[in-house]
């Protein structure tokens, strides 16, 4: 294959994945553009990409309504998601550890136990997760969407796919500087599975914050209500303003694309040393 062959191909390739990237990249920017734009030119029936006068009145009236506390919303999602991600790692990673490193009887079983609750659809459990969250009177506040979902097989099975692939001789070495199994696991395996835990606490992160149905259970007042359930509410009650759902959606996204954007190597090392292909 001669030079100029090869760079003709991956000029070729190149620009698929440029047209790929615009088809999944419209939606987002078609909807960064209708926030901007005034209620008549975002219902208008031709699009219009570039806002035609640009406006921030849809930003001013969604931030200044009494009866959308969006900004509470949002600080409410932030403390949900960061709080819910945090208890992910807190109980998986020492679950994760001793059923990839340990040897004791029914490992196995517990193990395939553990990925076999991966196949129950979240929705059985919504009843018997909202009895345990009333009798701890949880209801209607920020641990009931912090806490049930915390102890998932997910979390689990992910971080273990990392820790079966670390060395045996780190361990050994560790042994025999007279370290013992908590100090191995705290001092040796986390800090080299930190790309596999940033990448977990990122998609718990997201998990939270993009859950809809489960606050709705279990969060009644409005001051109470993460993101994603209070503009719910939003869309029902300005079905037809599409500038100031547009504007709610941005404002919803920014942090889930600021926080990939900063993790994002961690994000790929971590999928690609834990053996997750998708």
């Amino acid at each position: 294959m001669t030079l100029d062959t090869r760079r003709l191909r991956r000029s070729l390739l190149h620009l698929v994945l440029a047209v790929i990237a615009a088809l999944y990249l419209s939606p987002l920017l078609y909807m960064f553009s209708t926030s901007f734009k005034t209620r008549e030119a975002a219902g208008a029936t031709e699009p219009q990409w570039i806002p035609d006068p640009p406006s921030l009145d849809a930003y001013r009236e969604l931030l200044g309504s009494a009866d959308s506390p969006i900004m509470t919303w949002f600080v409410n999602s932030l403390a949900a998601a960061t709080g819910h991600a945090a208890l992910v790692l807190v109980t998986a990673a020492p679950a994760a550890y001793a059923l990839a490193r340990l040897r004791f009887r029914g490992r196995n079983t517990i193990f395939a136990t553990v990925v076999a609750t991966l196949f129950v659809p979240p929705v059985v459990l919504l009843i018997p997760n909202f009895l345990i969250v009333n009798e701890l009177a949880w209801v209607d506040s920020l641990p009931a969407v912090i806490v049930p979902a915390a102890a998932g097989a997910f979390g689990v099975f992910f971080l273990r796919q990392f820790f079966v692939t670390l060395p045996g001789e780190l361990e050994e070495a560790a042994e025999l500087d007279g370290c013992n199994r908590w100090q191995i696991f705290t001092t040796i395996a986390l800090p080299l599975a930190r790309p596999a835990l940033v990448t977990l606490f990122l998609l718990s992160f997201l998990t939270n914050w993009n859950d809809f149905l489960w606050p709705i259970f279990v969060l009644l007042s409005p001051e109470s209500l993460t993101l994603p359930s209070g503009l719910g509410n939003f869309q029902s009650a300005n079905s037809i303003r599409y500038d100031l759902l547009m504007a709610g959606a941005v404002i919803a996204s920014l942090p889930v694309i600021v926080l990939y954007l900063v993790a994002q190597r961690w994000v790929i090392e971590g999928i690609s040393r834990s053996g997750l292909k998708g």
